[in-house]
């Protein structure tokens, strides 16, 4: 679920990869690409869960709830494929579940950034989550500006044959990140990389946004002090 995952491939460049045998063959695995995105699903469904459970309990207990809102997806057909070419990785279901880390997104919204790594260090403390990756772009943003922090995890999802394990990618960001976030996405495909700016711009409101919620998280802690 990095910024600016998706991928929009035009008939041209699908044409041409549907001609490929190797994308061809990935195609016609259908019905295991099929049951693979299930999974991820459920995975999706389990870490959901997850943040569900911890906002309910912050509720009851300290009558604050530290999610503003929890977004889910599931990556694109296209986008895998258009991933798997560029990485010349084979284009199967097995190939999929072994070298993409984002194929299930989870992203939690908070309101001010120390909820963040609250809620990132109560995940990581169950003991049926695994972390895979950890990529701290709040701590250290990208040149852009770009603030997140984001978390392969590994979690179990129970079949009714077996319980079989699966990566989820899992970012925190605060209403301000998203925001941001989500105006540098529309710049790169509207603009491209010529729009340099908007990019100095765009890079100037994160300084600002990331202040802005320290200053907001300061004001809370006063508030809780009185």
């Amino acid at each position: 679920m990095e910024n600016n995952e998706e991928i929009y491939l035009d008939d041209e460049f699908m044409s041409n990869l549907m001609e490929n045998d190797a994308i061809g063959s990935f195609i016609r695995q259908g019905e295991a690409f099929k049951t693979l995105m299930a999974y991820y699903k459920c995975a999706i469904m389990e870490i959901e869960t997850k943040f569900n459970v911890l906002n309910e309990d912050f509720s009851a207990e300290y009558d604050r709830n530290p999610i503003e809102t929890v977004k889910t997806r599931l990556k694109s057909p296209e986008s895998i494929i258009e991933k798997l070419h560029r990485k010349q990785l084979p284009f199967s279901a097995e190939s999929i579940e072994q070298n993409l880390n984002d194929i299930a997104g989870v992203r939690v919204i908070c309101a001010f950034p120390e909820d963040i790594f609250l809620l990132s260090d109560c995940l990581l403390q169950q003991d049926d989550v695994k972390l895979i990756k950890k990529k701290d772009y709040i701590s250290n943003p990208k040149p852009n500006g770009y603030r997140s922090l984001h978390l392969i995890v590994e979690v179990p999802i129970f079949l009714h044959t077996e319980k079989r394990f699966m990566k989820v990618e899992v970012q925190f960001r605060t209403i301000a990140m998203d925001f941001w976030a989500s105006l540098e996405h529309q710049i790169y495909y509207k603009k491209g990389h010529d729009a340099i700016e908007l990019r100095e711009e765009l890079k100037n409101c994160a300084e600002v946004s990331a202040a802005l919620d320290l200053r907001m998280q300061n004001i809370r802690a006063q508030i809780n002090e009185e």
